[in-house]
């Protein structure tokens, strides 16, 4: 099985699920991002770590990461594996005393660990191909950070409605239509 080595690139909030966040993925070396939705408590943690900040108290990611360390165990990696019903599925790749471990775990908290310990995040090819965005551009994907739908090019937008025509996400969908006609309307 394929592990393609991502990057965190955005945390935004959810244009299309309220009250959530948005973690951009973008593939090391390539051009796909990989979107995931996860929670405003997740986003939190992860942001925290991201910053560098350190809270009066520790957060529960923090307390995880502490016992890990204080028991001798290194987290080597964290594994997007599986994609069901638009869930994503990760394993936790300790390194232990005894010997390997693998915990699964939900992705948002494994990230929030990852984050904290620099320990690389990976995707399986299966899950790249599934959920990811192709950009129409190698180039773009490192120069540029989109965060409008402006910012497409008709063909991603095309690519995208026609995944969430068949995820049946239709409130999304509708505003990815409204992108594409706009830039008919300005020949683009």
């Amino acid at each position: 099985m394929k592990e393609i080595e991502l990057s965190i690139i955005a945390l935004s909030a959810s244009e299309t699920h309220e009250g959530q966040y948005a973690l951009i993925f973008e593939e090391q070396g390539g051009f796909r991002r990989l979107p995931i939705i996860i929670g405003a408590v997740e986003a939190q943690a992860i942001a925290i770590a991201l910053e560098q900040m350190k809270p009066q108290r520790p957060l529960t990611h923090d307390l995880f990461h502490e016992v890990l360390v204080q028991m001798k165990a290194d987290l080597e990696k964290v594994l997007i594996y599986d994609i069901r019903a638009e869930v994503f599925y990760a394993h936790l790749l300790l390194s232990t005393a005894q010997g390997p471990l693998k915990i699964d775990a939900r992705p948002s908290d494994a990230i929030a660990l990852a984050v904290r310990f620099h320990a690389p995040i990976f995707a399986t090819e299966q899950v790249m191909e599934a959920a990811s965005i192709v950009l129409d551009s190698p180039g773009k994907a490192f120069t540029k950070k989109r965060g409008k739908l402006e910012d497409y090019s008709m063909e991603e937008l095309e690519r995208i409605l026609a995944k969430l025509l068949a995820k049946e996400d239709y409130k999304s969908a509708a505003k990815i239509r409204d992108a594409i006609r706009k830039k008919k309307e300005r020949g683009e």
